[in-house]
């Protein structure tokens, strides 16, 4: 049960292959605690990480753009977005480790002249 109306969750997005960011995430939550289930259906992963249960869900967005979604609670059933903050930068510095620019790339605003 968690606590209504609070932030739980980091969202990124990068430009990679869901595939790629699923194993990275794998690699993270493996290294840093332990691994508990791997749902495809569901596109999500579940762990252990310092007592904090870690959620990462893997959703393709288009064909060049994934986004990933990390959330992590206690034992109390409390948000953590410290550490689902962590685990979406280890994320992304294992994307990086890999080659290539992780992140997407800003979108132009509508209607504004770039410079």
């Amino acid at each position: 049960m968690g606590m209504p109306f609070v932030k739980d969750t980091i969202e990124a997005r990068y430009e990679r292959k869901p595939m790629e960011i699923w194993k990275a995430a794998k690699e993270v939550i493996s290294y840093n605690g332990q691994l508990a289930s791997e749902d495809i259906l569901k596109s999500t992963l579940e762990g252990t990480v310092n007592t904090r249960t870690v959620w990462v869900r893997v959703e393709p967005l288009d064909d060049r753009v994934t986004r990933v979604l990390v959330q992590s609670r206690g034992k109390g059933g409390g948000a953590d977005l410290e550490m689902a903050g962590e685990i979406d930068k280890q994320i992304a510095l294992r994307l990086q480790a890999a080659g290539g620019s992780p992140v997407a790339p800003p979108r132009a605003a509508v209607g504004r002249p770039s410079q």
